[in-house]
């Protein structure tokens, strides 16, 4: 049976965006086993995924300490893997990677160095089909799969039982949060309340019976106590967990959101979703299909994208 690592830095909406090379790779070595490495940040997202076997925690940014290098290195040499892929670019990474011992290693770059197998890197593309691409390196060239997760059947009860405590049937998801990392390093991803009124009173007015529901994770209560005294009627669901999540955004009629990993999530389970940008880039990060709309602000600053330029959108005006 062939032992396979993938190590995954970034955060949930980067392991949602994997899933796709996940699926490939299983699919092309059926009775692989795959171990991911992945931040303790994001482990939650492989409730969602059905093809790994184990997830192993680490955090990739934190300023670790030769025993922190050491541990991680004697669970990786353990298992004898027989080949690792990786999102990693810096020279550290590699670096690791040829500690390991691990027989096939392929990453990003020109050239092989401590990898034995390089491909492209293709940045300009969406970002599920740029890491599809590292299964070039194995060989395998099949057109990269759609984004989709697997919400287990007791999330998706979880939903139901929401939706009647919320008393709603259509309903509006609306998520305006970002994470804190996201605010650490200074990108702008938070949408501001008063713009979010014009769009949730808008939708009230047009749609009364499609009831608006703010979604609150532990990092939006600040925001979505603002929009519940400044929009009478909305209603807040907290879902504990991803899949959870994955699976109230499945039921909805819409999702209104700003780049998030709950935009991923409207993806993957396919339901309609307009997305706001800020400074990073929609093509990038959406699919090309008409389900999934980007609205960017014209100068990168999400205060400066007029509520009107989304209702537009959104109505098709």
């Amino acid at each position: 049976m062939i032992q396979i690592l993938v190590l995954v830095p970034g955060g949930v909406g980067d392991q949602i965006l994997f899933f796709p090379t996940l699926e490939d790779l299983k699919t092309a070595y059926p009775q692989a086993q795959i171990d991911v490495v992945v931040e303790p940040r994001a482990t939650g997202a492989y409730r969602l995924c059905k093809h790994v076997r184990r997830v192993i925690p680490f955090d990739y940014k934190a300023n670790n300490s030769l025993a922190d290098w050491s541990n991680i290195l004697g669970v990786i040499r353990e298992q004898e893997y027989d080949l690792a892929l990786s999102l990693g670019r810096r020279w550290g990474v590699r670096f690791f990677l040829w500690l390991t011992g691990i027989p096939v290693r392929v990453g990003y770059g020109r050239g092989r160095g401590l990898l034995t197998q390089t491909v492209p890197l293709k940045a300009e593309q969406y970002a599920a089909h740029m890491y599809h691409d590292l299964l070039g390196g194995l060989g395998i060239h099949t057109p990269c799969p759609s984004l989709q997760v697997t919400v287990p059947q007791a999330d998706l009860d979880w939903a139901e039982a929401e939706k009647g405590r919320l008393e709603v049937s259509g309903y509006l998801l609306v998520h305006g949060g970002a994470s804190y990392l996201s605010r650490a390093l200074g990108i702008d991803k938070i949408y501001p309340p008063r713009n979010w009124q014009v769009i949730i009173q808008d939708f009230q007015k047009r749609q009364p019976q499609i009831s608006p529901v703010l979604i609150e994770g532990p990092e939006d209560q600040e925001l979505v106590k603002t929009l519940q005294e400044i929009c009478p009627g909305v209603k807040v669901t907290a879902p504990p967990d991803l899949g959870k999540l994955a699976a109230i955004i499945a039921g909805a009629n819409l999702l209104l959101c700003t780049d998030s990993a709950p935009m991923h999530l409207g993806v993957a389970v396919r339901t309609y979703t307009f997305a706001l940008f800020g400074p990073t880039d929609p093509q990038r990060l959406l699919p090309p299909d008409p389900r999934f709309v980007g609205i960017k602000s014209p100068t990168g600053r999400m205060a400066d994208l007029d509520p009107q330029q989304v209702l537009t959108k959104v109505w098709g005006g």
